[in-house]
């Protein structure tokens, strides 16, 4: 009977057998809850954006099949909050005897811990009950010890009396205390190759096997691990009797539409762009954000094999909302909405986001290639909004020694007065919004200045906040 079901928990070995609770693999539980699951169609992975058509039916079509799995991608793609997810698909809660440390099945006891403790009280057996979200584990692999996943022998049990060659003298690492749970190691390519063997023995045989300590269990764990891919397929970063002995590889990826980009970038910005001072975000706005995220990952000078983080798309938006509120409060205008020159203080909250291709013949700092990444994402945005006709007009204006000062701090109503010189320009931005709020206004004045220097028809020059623009 599933532990779902149960409307009271029995609480000794007589009663459980009363429910006719049946054992189950933890491999077996996945599987069942997963049917169930999309039998009635319910979202398997709330909250995750974009891998409904790829990533999650290949998790599905793994746990059906009963494997261990690899997560393979790139930083920021997902891979640990796909993995803590699959607790959703475990029992809410499972029986285990009370006081086993590898939390023994009732019915099938592997450790002498667990077998003394039935000897002893046998159908007054005490039975505790696992919850799901405690039957979940991970540890990342840089400075793991064999010792603190699978086990060592215990010095205190040895000073206390404990034969050495008792099992009760073993102290068991985070895989077996995780019997009839599930195990993840992050980052395995990491991970010591001495390591390395003692979980492929878990993977093939189920057993733990401590400094060669005559012990054999047979575990019930999935066991899961995440990779970078250029890593993970470096020759000696991951011995081949493990990867032959992972059932199944998951391939992650960046978010392949630009909508589902910013989607995921304002549902993990978690902001209330309501209250004091609220914030109104131009659709034009969101979509550079997420456009530079696009740009860095295509950008010669970014390390392609370390990939560009979902977060850099998210501090970036959280930075150009905040920008936009503190305007908004200093000037005492009613709302805040994000303009191009908000983006200048997104370098407090990139840098450090990419890394640069060293082995590149191009030598520029960071700075200087986030402002590369920007104009680039400007142009491209830009382009999407604004007809070419009536570009040329813009310069040829600017041509004539037009200056135009514009900047984060500047009041929205100074704009109209700024573009006198410049009607073309106050035209196309009303193109691009015909809104009347000076606030949507000035920021798409300054899309359309932006644009116009992404296209090289005018100059800027940007120092403290304040951008210039001019022939």
């Amino acid at each position: 009977m599933p532990t779902d079901t149960l409307t009271t928990k029995p609480a000794t070995l007589s009663q459980l057998k009363a429910t006719g609770w049946q054992s189950k693999s933890v491999k077996q539980e996945l599987h069942d809850n997963l049917l169930k699951k999309l039998t009635i169609r319910e979202d398997l992975f709330p909250g995750v954006i974009g891998y409904e058509d790829t990533v999650i039916p290949e998790i599905s079509i793994a746990l059906l099949a009963q494997h261990d799995m690899l997560f393979l991608g790139e930083k920021g793609q997902a891979k640990s909050r796909l993995m803590r997810g699959l607790i959703q698909f475990l029992d809410l809660e499972i029986p285990y005897i009370a006081g086993a440390t590898l939390h023994d099945d009732p019915l099938n006891p592997i450790s002498k811990e667990a077998k003394k403790i039935i000897a002893h009280y046998r159908d007054d057996t005490p039975i505790a009950w696992w919850p799901r979200e405690e039957r979940y584990a991970e540890r990342l692999a840089p400075g793991t010890k064999f010792a603190d996943i699978i086990g060592e022998i215990d010095p205190a049990k040895l000073a206390a009396g404990t034969s050495m060659s008792a099992e009760e003298a073993l102290h068991f690492g985070l895989i077996p205390r995780m019997n009839r749970g599930i195990f993840a190691m992050n980052e395995v390519p990491e991970l010591d190759e001495l390591v390395q063997v003692g979980l492929f023995n878990i993977l093939e045989e189920r057993d733990v096997q401590v400094r060669g300590f005559p012990i054999r269990f047979d575990l019930d764990v999935v066991i899961l691990f995440s990779a970078n891919p250029t890593t993970y397929n470096r020759s000696g970063k991951v011995i081949p009797q493990l990867k032959d002995r992972i059932g199944s590889m998951i391939r992650t990826h960046y978010p392949r539409e630009r909508d589902t980009g910013i989607a995921i970038m304002e549902q993990e910005a978690g902001l209330d762009l309501d209250g004091q001072h609220p914030v109104r975000v131009p659709r034009f706005m969101k979509e550079i954000c997420e456009q530079m995220s696009t740009e860095a990952r295509q950008s010669d000078y970014v390390d392609a094999q370390s990939g560009v983080s979902a977060r850099f798309s998210i501090a970036n938006y959280r930075t150009m909302i905040a920008s936009a509120r503190r305007r908004a409060a200093v000037l005492g205008e009613p709302s805040a909405v994000p303009r191009i020159s908000d983006l200048a203080h997104t370098a407090a909250s990139a840098i450090g986001k990419l890394e640069l291709d060293m082995m590149s013949s191009h030598q520029m700092t960071e700075a200087q290639v986030l402002e590369a990444i920007q104009i680039a994402a400007v142009k491209k945005v830009f382009d999407e909004y604004a007809d070419q006709h009536g570009l040329d007009e813009i310069g040829d204006i600017f041509g004539k020694g037009v200056k135009i000062e514009v900047g984060d701090m500047l009041p929205s109503s100074a704009y109209a007065d700024r573009l006198r010189r410049v009607p073309p320009a106050w035209e196309k931005a009303f193109e691009i919004n015909p809104a009347d709020d000076p606030a949507v206004r000035a920021s798409c004045v300054e899309f359309v200045l932006a644009g116009l220097h992404g296209h090289r028809k005018v100059s800027r020059t940007t120092t403290h906040g304040a951008i210039v623009y001019e022939t």
